[in-house]
């Protein structure tokens, strides 16, 4: 079977966009699923609060998009983690936990949900910027734990996060996702969800349910 040249096999950290794009990636044996506003931070802090979260329950309330590539990670067989700006750098080491565990290198697939253009999850995707974001630090945590045989893309966008680092609070705020919410009267929620690794909590998806790793 010949190589295809966007399934970035090659690599084990990967990067890519919404459920068409984990598709087009190689499997990986950990899927990393970044919507930073507001699924991957909103279920983040619930489970560092102690609670478990319904994928197909409040998870799927707090954002349609995030959670249909949540459901599809969760049907690939690999371990689905949520990623946020949040807790970047505790994905990175429960991802190096896996490794660990498994004993072997392991792949890893970042998947930025980004944002449907429209209000169903078979709308249109619409670049986010905090996605991409998350992403990157995600990306970033995992080379300074020396998981950094990184894909192309995923090193872009590492460096998009580490070139922007300082200006995330105001990227956030000022991109359109954090416009629409703090037109909402959300200001709190885009800001806290800019605070980069203020949390140690990962959610892994099971038995259909987020919850500590």
């Amino acid at each position: 079977m010949p190589d295809r040249p966007f399934d970035q096999h090659r690599y084990q950290v990967r990067h890519d966009w919404g459920i068409e794009g984990l598709r087009r990636l190689a499997p990986a044996d950990v899927i990393v699923v970044v919507d930073v506003l507001r699924f991957s931070t909103t279920v983040t802090d619930a489970v560092a609060g102690g609670d478990g979260v319904a994928l197909d329950g409040d998870a799927h309330a707090v954002s349609i998009n995030g959670a249909a590539v949540a459901q599809a990670a969760g049907e690939s067989g690999a371990v689905v983690l949520l990623g946020c700006l949040r807790n970047a750098a505790a994905v990175a080491r429960a991802v190096l936990d896996i490794q660990h565990e498994r004993a072997a290198r392991t792949s890893i697939a970042v998947i930025a949900a980004g944002e449907p253009a429209g209000r169903t999850p078979d709308a249109p995707l619409r670049f986010a910027v905090e996605d991409q974001l998350g992403a990157g630090a995600i990306v970033d945590a995992l080379g300074g734990l020396g998981v950094d045989h990184t894909s192309p893309e995923a090193a872009a966008a590492c460096e998009a996060f580490r070139g922007l680092r300082g200006a995330v609070r105001h990227l956030l705020t000022a991109a359109g996702s954090g416009q629409e919410l703090l037109a909402r009267g959300a200001r709190d929620e885009v800001l806290n969800a800019a605070a980069v690794d203020a949390a140690s909590a990962v959610p892994v998806l099971r038995d259909g349910a987020f919850v500590a790793y």
